[in-house]
C-alpha cells in the first residue's frame, strides 16, 4: 500500500523478525498473520517444506522462512507467527520469529541492495529501508519460491485417501 504524503510517498510495510535481523515486506502481500500452531509432516514433500496447517478449514503448506534464506535456525517462542502469503496463485505459510510492527517506510529511505548482496539473493531481495535507526531487509515473498517449487507444492498437497474413491472390482 502506497500512501501519497506532504513528504513523499510511503510504503506500509509489516516488519518481522528472523533470528536478530528485521525483514520487512509490502502489506499487500500478507494475506493474514496467524500465530504458530502444529505444523503436520507431509511425507515425501519437498525439502523446502516444514509441513501443512490447517487455518480455517483451509490446508496451506508452511516453509521456514530462516532455512529458505539460509539463518541459523532454533527454536520457535511464543512470538513465533505464521504469515500466510500468496505464490503463483498459491497460498504459502511462511514461518518468522516474530511480527513486530506494522509501519510506514518513506520510498526515499529505501535503497537498492549493494550490489554483492543483490548478486546471491537479488531474486527476492527489494531492497533496504531504513526506519528511525534501524535497517529493515525488504523482501518479495512472492519470488521466495521459484515457479517449479510452487508446482512441487501443488503436488505435495494432502489428497483425500484413494481407497475412499475406490469401486469394487470383478462380477
Amino acid at each position: 500500500m502506497v500512501e501519497k504524503t506532504p513528504e513523499g510517498e510511503k510504503v506500509q510495510f509489516v516488519i518481522f523478525k528472523l533470528n536478530e535481523s528485521e525483514f520487512g515486506v509490502e502489506i499487500g502481500q500478507v494475506l493474514r498473520i496467524t500465530r504458530l500452531m502444529e505444523v503436520t509432516r507431509v511425507p515425501r514433500a519437498p525439502r523446502f517444506l516444514e509441513g501443512v496447517v490447517n487455518v480455517h478449514g483451509e490446508i496451506i503448506p508452511v516453509l521456514d522462512l530462516k532455512k529458505r534464506l539460509d539463518l541459523p535456525v532454533g527454536e520457535y517462542g511464543d512470538q513465533a507467527r505464521i504469515l500466510i502469503v500468496e505464490v503463483e496463485g498459491q497460498k504459502v505459510g511462511m514461518l518468522v520469529d516474530s511480527v513486530t510492527e506494522i509501519a510506514w517506510i518513506p520510498v526515499s529511505a529505501i535503497q537498492p541492495p549493494p550490489e554483492m548482496v543483490a548478486e546471491i539473493s537479488g531474486v527476492y531481495l527489494k531492497g533496504l529501508g531504513r526506519l528511525d535507526n534501524r535497517l529493515i531487509i525488504i523482501l518479495d515473498l512472492s519470488r521466495v519460491l521459484s515457479a517449479e517449487e510452487v508446482e512441487e507444492l501443488e503436488r505435495a498437497e494432502i489428497k483425500p485417501p484413494a481407497d475412499s474413491e475406490a469401486t469394487p472390482t470383478g462380477g
